[in-house]
């Protein structure tokens, strides 16, 4: 599912690439592109967890921690499957030109 996500992801118009592995992606998109990204990812993963301008729980917190967390005004998806998950936050910059997308793959039972 995060190889399906990253495949995609490389085929849109990147403002930078900073990190791919099987088991996490980071990318900077232009936000004229973000409405083709999150109906992307909503149509791999769903609707979004917790949209932006709302205050992420405590299980938000605690599966993004080690990707740097989630706030306010970040979006995040999650799709839960027997071994683990994956989760993509997009975190808006102050530019209001650029979304950073972060993506994991997380193995094992999650919270």
């Amino acid at each position: 599912m995060l190889k399906e996500i990253i495949e995609k992801c490389l085929k849109m118009d990147l403002y930078e690439k900073r990190d791919i592995t099987d088991e996490y992606c980071e990318l900077v998109f232009h936000n004229k592109d973000k409405n083709e990204l999150e109906k992307m990812l909503t149509g791999i993963l769903g609707v979004a967890i917790k949209g932006p301008n709302l205050k992420p729980t405590k299980q938000d917190a605690l599966v993004t921690k080690n990707y740097g967390g989630i706030n306010n005004n970040q979006t995040l998806f999650k799709k839960e499957f027997e071994d683990g998950a994956v989760i993509v936050m997009l975190w808006p910059w102050q530019d209001d030109a650029h979304t950073t997308l972060k993506a994991a793959l997380i193995k094992g039972k999650i919270l």
